[in-house]
């Protein structure tokens, strides 16, 4: 993320105006102001096949999947976030924030990790979230590997985690009654080659 703020302490109204006249998304935190642009082929390339399964597994149940282009309303991290894929069913609730539309019940968020982003997706952004009433389920996807991580809220205070390493794998989203595969999420990602550490001695050297 790039940061804009070319003077400090740039007000809420300011924020509203630059995101009206802006082409790209833009995030506001006490006073400044970053662009969303910049996201990798990969990045993209795992977004819009989740998009695309959920849509396909969800047509007809009332449900609505949307991209990274949707503001949804964060109570703790004000006034809102742009999550890389955001899904809810039922009624959709908006708020009007100085003139823009922003949604303030979703149930499931989907972010995927980057190196620049993925302390803050996993640390403190998911306890900003936590502050979104209807928030029940965080899906948390790595780039570079087959790596998936599910957080499922049980009560108020408590979220079961669950991992998935294996293409074959498949993950339950509850918070949307629906099931998706760890290869769906990664259609046509290739990975980079990981080079692993030789073994410093051959077998033969303990036989």
């Amino acid at each position: 993320m790039q940061n804009l703020a070319v003077k400090q302490n740039y007000t809420l109204e300011e924020y509203a105006e630059l995101e009206m006249a802006s082409e790209e998304r833009l995030e506001y935190f006490e006073g400044n102001v970053w662009s969303m642009a910049g996201a990798s082929d990969t990045h993209e390339d795992i977004v819009s096949n989740i998009i695309t399964e959920l849509k396909t597994r969800l047509r007809g149940r009332g449900c609505k999947v949307y991209s990274s282009n949707l503001r949804v309303k964060v109570p703790i991290y004000p006034p809102y976030r742009y999550p890389d894929v955001t899904a809810v069913c039922g009624e959709r609730i908006f708020e009007n924030f100085l003139g823009l539309r922003v949604l303030i019940n979703p149930a499931l968020i989907v972010e995927v990790l980057s190196p620049s982003t993925a302390t803050f997706d996993v640390g403190d952004k998911f306890t900003y979230y936590k502050s979104i009433e209807s928030f029940t389920e965080y899906l948390l996807i790595d780039q570079d590997k087959p790596h998936v991580v599910l957080y499922t809220k049980q009560t108020a205070d408590a979220w079961l985690q669950r991992e998935f390493n294996d293409l074959n794998d498949k993950l339950y989203l509850s918070s949307l009654d629906c099931e998706i595969s760890v290869a769906e999420i990664y259609l046509d990602v290739e990975f980079p080659e990981i080079i692993r550490p030789r073994f410093p001695f051959d077998r033969e050297d303990f036989c």
